[in-house]
């Protein structure tokens, strides 16, 4: 399976206008169904409360396994009301351009508290993250830092996927 991997610092102007990363570009263009050359990946950016300083972007198929598993919730369950505001209400479709960019919306910006500036794309397997740069370096570094010194000198974070 291909997916999002590595971190990136991309600037953001003040129309919203920011470049996807070209290995993003490619993990978006695979998992279009609907994308073929010369045409624009889509993508879904998630910007609810919930995700506190950070937004999140899917893959057009991974968005719609999400909103086929939150269908296949019981109609009216509390679960399927609260997953349907949290991810199909605080989303929205993007394209990326063909010059590799998309436009975050202002409400989004707004969310990172962004006028323009730097953000910090960063992967997380079927999905990436949006930071702004500075937020970014605060809260995961420090939360990183805090996590590796509670570890020994030998930690070897390959360990963590042996349950």
């Amino acid at each position: 399976m291909v997916s999002f991997t590595g971190e990136y610092v991309q600037k953001i102007d003040g129309k919203g206008r920011m470049s996807v990363p070209a290995d993003f570009r490619r993990v978006l263009e695979s998992h279009d169904p609907d994308w073929a050359a010369g045409t624009n990946p889509g993508l879904y950016l998630l910007y609810g409360d919930h995700l506190k300083n950070c937004l999140r972007v899917y893959t057009v198929a991974a968005f719609r396994q999400i909103a086929d598993d939150i269908q296949k919730m019981p109609q009216g369950s509390p679960g399927r009301r609260i997953a349907s505001r949290l991810i199909l209400g605080q989303s929205v479709r993007l394209e990326v351009d063909k010059d590799g960019r998309t436009v975050m919306p202002s409400d989004q910006r707004a969310k990172l508290g962004l006028a323009e500036g730097e953000l910090r794309f960063t992967g997380a397997g079927d999905h990436f993250e949006i930071w702004e740069n500075q937020t970014f370096a605060d809260t995961i570094t420090a939360e990183v830092e805090a996590f590796l010194a509670t570890q020994g000198d030998d930690f070897d974070p390959l360990s963590l996927l042996q349950g």
